[in-house]
């Protein structure tokens, strides 16, 4: 378990409806409708969210790892993430894929700072174990 010292920041959100609901967070900042996946609707389905959260996330995590090592961060850097969701024996689950762009960073280097990335990331420790994740530098 992890000791907790000191909470940065807390996301409130109150959602009703589920896949085909809304989602409002305390503040008012984030206020949308969802969509199920593959049907019809007006706003994004929660893979999605998840994939747009855990790549900006991600990105911070690359950011850290590249200041750590002196390693200046290429403000283009950008990650793509696709979150599936799936259905298999034992029931719903997700996995995610993720491409990795660091240009200017020698594709060796790269790969530490994506492993280093991959192993503080909030999302992928909170995942760890329960998600297939497979990266890929493009």
């Amino acid at each position: 378990m992890i000791t907790v010292r000191k909470i940065l920041h807390s996301g409130k959100t109150f959602t009703t409806g589920g896949r085909d609901g809304m989602s409002r967070s305390d503040d008012g900042r984030l206020d949308i409708r969802l969509s199920p996946p593959g049907a019809p609707g007006e706003g994004p389905h929660p893979e999605q969210l998840f994939a747009a959260c855990w790549s900006a996330c991600f990105i911070g995590a690359l950011r850290h790892a590249a200041h750590a090592r002196k390693i200046g961060f290429p403000p283009e850097a950008s990650v793509e993430a696709e979150v599936d969701l799936g259905h298999g024996e034992q029931g719903f689950f997700l996995q995610a894929r993720f491409g990795v762009s660091l240009p200017g960073i020698d594709p060796a280097i790269a790969r530490s700072l994506i492993d280093a990335a991959h192993q503080n990331c909030p999302y992928s420790k909170a995942t760890r174990g329960n998600v297939d994740v497979a990266f890929r530098l493009v």
